[in-house]
């Protein structure tokens, strides 16, 4: 299945994306956060699907999306997890994962503007890979991590590089700013996913490509993650884990190039759609 979730922000409903399009299933009666995955709701969801598709209205075409995935517990990111674009930045390859959180209020739908922060010179943009967590994890064996996967999205782990490097501290700082993790279109089940260790990953600023890898790159895979993350803390149902970004950064640019008003950002990943992100300058009622 895709699931998204649809409608003005804070007030968003869940739904489904299928070959005939978007459908709203409010009529199931639950968010898609959670609890949603806590209780096996991709299997209700499923088989409450097979019985009532056919009285569920459609989503109009256009209709906003909202984050794939309602507001988890946390968003974990693996930091220079990809030879090339450790490289680009002058970094040592990690010999064990870089982690760091961000916020979940820095999450907004796929195709929401994006804010440049107040007195932001280096805003700058990550397309990722994001696994969304099924069920809690604790100390998980690697051979059993892609059990506790429920499935995939797309992410554009916005980061702004004077606020993570020059300020001090830990990379949260820069990572963390409202509209800095637009989450989505849909989140696609493990199913819906022939290979995710084989997955074309790009972005494209103003029309240019910037990004272009691939997810067979990974310095460490998703089992290995899912399973080093759960020895450091309790992974919930509904976390997002953003598994890091192939060479393309403005940060790795000589000379560097950073986002200004007026730009557009688009990014996409195989079978897990594609998201287009419009920047705006910071304004106090923003």
């Amino acid at each position: 299945m895709k699931l998204i979730r649809f409608g003005l922000a804070g007030a968003e409903k869940p739904g489904v994306v299928t070959d005939n399009g978007m459908f709203d299933v409010s009529a199931f009666g639950e968010d898609f956060g959670e609890k949603f995955f806590e209780t096996d709701g991709l299997t209700r969801l499923a088989q409450w699907w097979e019985k009532n598709a056919a009285s569920c209205p459609a989503v109009p075409v256009g209709t906003r999306l909202g984050s794939a995935v309602a507001r988890p517990s946390k968003i974990i990111c693996i930091g220079l997890n990809y030879a090339d674009h450790a490289k680009e930045t002058n970094a040592q390859i990690p010999t064990e994962p870089i982690v760091f959180f961000k916020s979940t209020s820095a999450l907004v739908g796929p195709n929401d503007d994006l804010i440049i922060p107040r007195d932001s010179q280096k805003t700058d943009w990550e397309v990722e890979l994001v696994v969304v967590i099924g069920k809690k994890a604790s100390y998980v064996e690697e051979k059993d991590a892609m059990d506790y996967i429920a499935g995939y999205c797309l992410h554009n782990d916005y980061s702004e590089r004077a606020f993570q490097l020059e300020r001090n501290g830990q990379w949260v700082k820069g990572k963390s700013n409202d509209t800095f993790a637009p989450l989505g279109p849909w989140m696609a089940t493990k199913d819906e996913i022939k290979d995710v260790h084989n997955l074309r990953l790009w972005l494209t600023v103003n029309g240019k490509k910037m990004q272009d890898g691939t997810t067979a790159n990974l310095i460490f895979n998703l089992p290995f993650l899912v399973s080093y993350l759960s020895q450091f803390m309790t992974l919930l149902p509904g976390d997002v884990i953003s598994t890091g970004t192939p060479a393309g950064v403005g940060l790795g640019m000589n000379p560097q190039v950073y986002l200004k008003a007026g730009d557009v950002i688009e990014l996409g990943i195989d079978g897990l759609g594609s998201s287009k992100q419009t920047a705006v300058a910071y304004k106090a009622n923003n």
